[in-house]
């Protein structure tokens, strides 16, 4: 996948980024964690339901024994906020509200208004670009788009798997299907510390939450490019 190809797709969430950053920049991870609890806006774009049925009870289901990755070693240690352990007890995205490595995709979460739809999911996967994915494309890639949720909402599905994955089980998928239907699958090769999603390294994987195993990796992923 080109560079141009990949700044293209990934223009709409770097321009809600910096609006929405912009806006709440005095907020703390406390103040985060809160607004996490509210309701989204009438009109607010949602993910499909997952389907966590088609996978056994407890399959793809992570601890923090499992981690692995370079960026691992940058997140809050013991039980502050950002930790494995303050996150694995917390859904999904308000754990990622504390992860030090996520301020960029959680303020694109919010100007989307998925936070409760993602915290709602019974098992998904979340392939989650880390700060320095939207830092790479550069200040001029951030000013080129005001936030367009309707159009930053699929690429955002696009990061989302409707079922539970670890590691090892994406590696045996190979191949799996977002919750952006129509932004085709996701290809997973290598394993271990050289695992990638379409590309992307994964820079610390197999994070626990409660609703969902995260993966941060170090591109923002664009819809269709396996097509």
């Amino acid at each position: 996948m080109s560079n141009a190809r990949r700044y293209a797709g990934a223009g709409f969430v770097v321009a809600a980024v910096l609006g929405l950053a912009a806006c709440g920049s005095g907020e703390g991870s406390e103040d985060r964690a809160q607004a996490d609890a509210g309701g989204q806006r009438s009109g607010s774009s949602q993910l499909p339901q997952s389907s966590s049925s088609a996978m056994p009870s407890g399959e793809g289901v992570t601890t923090a024994d499992d981690v692995f990755g370079p960026a691992c070693g940058q997140l809050p240690q013991g039980n502050e906020p950002g930790s494995l352990d303050s996150m694995g007890p917390q859904p999904v995205a308000t754990a990622a509200s504390t992860n030090p490595l996520l301020t960029k995709l959680v303020a694109a979460v919010k100007a989307t208004d998925l936070v409760d739809t993602l915290n709602s999911q019974e098992a998904i996967t979340v392939f989650a670009p880390a700060d320095a994915a939207f830092d790479a494309l550069g200040e001029q890639k951030f000013n080129e788009l005001a936030g367009k949720p309707d159009e930053l909402a699929p690429i955002l599905q696009y990061h989302v798997l409707g079922q539970r994955y670890d590691a090892k089980g994406l590696e045996q998928a190979g191949e799996v299907d977002t919750l952006n239907a129509e932004g085709g699958p996701v290809t997973i090769e290598g394993s271990g510390e050289n695992l990638t999603v379409n590309g992307a390294r994964v820079l610390c994987g197999d994070i626990p939450t409660k609703n969902a195993t995260v993966f941060v990796i170090d591109q923002v992923l664009t819809p269709g490019a396996n097509m």
